[in-house]
């Protein structure tokens, strides 16, 4: 190969690897909901009557194979949902952590993990955040500090009509720029009534109603057509519990539906928990910190 070719066939490689990356630069994200159902194994979607979820499939991207870290229990997943890694980096290692189990390999300046919350917080300090949850644990992880709104349900413990309303209100009044709802009545009931039952199913159409109401609140916050809804879970379960290693503990649904998103579109890459964060931050157009390991589902954008 003589020098001339030799940088002619250079050249044409960084041509191409510049179209490449200009090709997979999104306008930013205006608002994302996300809407996280504890407890929500992949295995029930094909079998519940949740016609508003189904909606958010039929018309955005989605995959059930999305697999959980170990433990398949609530903070190891919420914690990596969150931020972008699991817990050989974060730390929160067992069901109930409010603070590292292992020392965090990095924190921020709040003295936590970095969070999909405080790098958004740190690149739009105007952005208005919320978070909306019935586990009171899930403030552990998310960074309050980068938060605008934060409010733990307590009625929930009675029903979720609550949840949904703080939701409803919170959209229509403040049209956030990102919002965090977590539902964790159906981790109860699968504790109760057990995984794969008609009651586990009962609950299930339940908050998909919620889901449907919020919704609603997008359209009349008039925010719907620059809105990106996401609903996933931190992990399934089986018979009574979950935390083991079996697919129907850890595979969960992730749907994404919105502005930009691809319709009726099965996510193919492998998708892990701590994808979650790197994928909110790849929407916004941010930068993920170098502890992250998760890798931005890319495939999903129009």
């Amino acid at each position: 190969m003589n020098k001339l070719h030799f940088i002619f066939i250079s050249l044409c490689i960084c041509l191409c690897s510049c179209q490449e990356k200009k090709e997979q630069q999104i306008e930013p994200a205006q608002h994302i909901v996300l809407i996280g159902i504890d407890a929500w194994g992949s295995y029930s979607v094909d079998k519940a009557q949740i016609p508003n979820i189904r909606y958010l499939m039929d018309n955005g991207s989605y995959t059930l194979k999305k697999r959980s870290v170990l433990p398949s229990s609530s903070a190891p997943n919420w914690a990596s949902m969150y931020m972008g890694a699991g817990p050989e980096l974060h730390g929160y290692c067992e069901w109930g952590s409010a603070v590292p189990d292992l020392p965090s390999r990095a924190i921020n300046k709040n003295g936590i993990f970095p969070t999909i919350f405080s790098l958004l917080r740190e690149n739009n300090p105007t952005a208005e955040i919320g978070n909306i949850c019935e586990w009171d644990g899930i403030r552990y992880l998310v960074d309050t500090t980068a938060l605008n709104y934060d409010k733990h349900v307590i009625e929930a413990e009675k029903d979720s009509v609550a949840t949904a309303r703080y939701a409803i209100d919170y959209i229509k009044s403040h049209k956030p720029t990102f919002l965090n709802i977590v539902y964790d009545a159906l981790d109860h009931t699968g504790h109760n009534a057990g995984h794969d039952t008609p009651g586990y199913y009962q609950k299930l159409e339940e908050i998909d109603g919620y889901v449907g109401e919020i919704m609603n609140a997008i359209k009349e916050a008039g925010i719907w057509d620059n809105t990106i809804i996401i609903v996933t879970a931190d992990h399934g379960g089986i018979n009574h519990n979950h935390g083991g290693r079996t697919m129907e503990e850890m595979e969960t649904p992730f749907i994404i539906c919105g502005k930009g998103i691809k319709e009726k579109f099965e996510i193919p890459e492998s998708m892990m928990q701590f994808d979650i964060a790197s994928t909110i931050a790849y929407l916004y157009g941010l930068q993920q910190p170098q502890v992250w390991i998760g890798r931005p589902m890319t495939s999903i954008s129009k």
